[in-house]
């Protein structure tokens, strides 16, 4: 976090236990209200946990005072959480939490505002940009290319792809981009715009559109035919093919593996499945966090870490003052927080996990890490010199790139083949 509202750290002592507050709520100073705020979230997640209702509607009513929509990075960043966790206690009543919910930002709309991310926030931009040099170097010498769009459906990555691959030392191939979504308008939307651009480009260019989810594909929806070199492309999509039904492992104990990961037979079976079209390249960005985890208090915890970074480079991003478009953005997340906080089971689909279970979930699906092309990270570290902000940084994992605030990774961007 900023100076006057640090992030939850090692220096921080959070205390799960509501000690007096000698000095009145209003009259905190910043860094005193950051701290306050922070050990009100912790102390409602727990007491949210555990049912005691009276105690965490008494946390929320203290929180309410402090944070603020328009305040500094940790207040915006405690309205988000403190939201989440009255939905989950009001999720208790399903007829009062349905009624309240009328006016709330459906999944279409946010996924309508997605592409904001892509525009308006750098870490999906550098993404892009490893993804489209890593690509032109997968496909090189291929005349016949099938990419596929495992859900992102974002013009931001796909026009300047269509054109980095139209100028292909071999003059441009004959390309076709299948793009699944279960948002018909995103399809469409993205259909109708790289059609006109492929017309643009003299490219030869098909496009198939399906109006499913990840959990809904077949391999025959793909239509891949003998000699295309095929691609998948997942832009924060794949972690909700880990979202189940949490009480059976409640019940007959944690369904884990020789190395500590929790089996998900729905992502194996996707990944098996996509891997047996025999991919020249598989590329995933994935949310560099640790939220799909059983206990509420300890997703809670991990998720005050990951997005009080988020919130903070959104300060950085937008230069602190307040905007249409950083309200939008921030909502998106919101409703992240939402899922990961208030829901569980097969509803809570944002579990992301980080890059070395990714390692070992592809790895035993019979993938192979593909090592990011040096040029490919010289393209991203360009952007971050160009944006002129300071704070973003790309790093160089094991078999990832890591996109990081100061030192905190937050996305990962991998390649793998078969």
């Amino acid at each position: 976090m900023t100076t006057s509202s640090p992030a939850p750290g090692p220096e921080v002592s959070l205390s799960l236990t509501l000690l007096p507050c000698p000095t009145p709520l209003e009259a905190l100073k910043p860094e005193e209200r950051g701290i306050r705020l922070i050990q009100l979230l912790l102390i409602c997640a727990k007491h949210a946990s555990s049912g005691n209702l009276h105690r965490a509607d008494e946390c929320l009513r203290q929180i309410s005072l402090l944070a603020s929509v328009s305040g500094d990075s940790i207040q915006r960043l405690s309205v988000r959480f403190a939201s989440a966790l009255a939905i989950r206690l009001v999720k208790r009543w399903p007829g009062l939490h349905k009624a309240l919910n009328y006016t709330q930002l459906t999944k279409q709309e946010f996924d309508d505002a997605k592409p904001l991310l892509g525009r308006a926030f750098p870490y999906l931009g550098l993404s892009y940009a490893i993804i489209t040099r890593t690509l032109i170097k997968a496909m090189m010498g291929e005349r016949v290319i099938h990419l596929v769009d495992m859900g992102s459906g974002d013009v931001n990555l796909w026009v300047p792809l269509l054109r980095t691959l139209s100028c292909m030392p071999d003059g441009p191939p004959h390309l076709k981009v299948t793009c699944m979504n279960a948002n018909k308008a995103v399809v469409d939307k993205l259909g109708a715009r790289l059609v006109k651009e492929a017309e643009a480009l003299a490219m030869a260019f098909q496009f198939n559109p399906l109006n499913v989810s990840l959990k809904e594909l077949t391999s025959d929806m793909l239509k891949v035919r003998s000699g295309e070199a095929l691609a998948f492309i997942s832009i924060l999509s794949l972690h909700a093919l880990l979202a189940e039904d949490d009480r059976v492992d409640a019940h007959f104990g944690d369904n884990r593996n020789i190395n500590g990961i929790k089996n998900s037979k729905q992502m194996c079976h996707f990944l098996t499945m996509i891997r047996s079209l025999w991919p020249k390249v598989l590329l995933v960005v994935e949310q560099e966090a640790d939220h799909n985890l059983n206990r509420l208090v300890d997703r809670f915890m991990e998720g005050l870490h990951y997005y009080s970074a988020v919130f903070d480079s959104i300060d950085a991003a937008f230069g602190g003052t307040s905007s249409g478009e950083r309200h939008a953005l921030e909502g998106m997340f919101g409703k992240e927080i939402e899922n990961i906080v208030a829901c569980e089971g097969v509803e809570r689909e944002e579990r992301h996990e980080r890059h070395g279970r990714w390692m070992v979930r592809l790895g035993q699906a019979g993938f192979k890490p593909v090592q990011i092309w040096y040029d490919s990270m010289e393209d991203a570290k360009l952007m971050v010199e160009a944006s002129g902000k300071d704070g973003y940084k790309i790093v160089q994992g094991k078999a990832a790139s890591m996109i990081c605030w100061h030192d905190r990774p937050l996305y990962a961007v991998s390649a793998w083949t078969c």
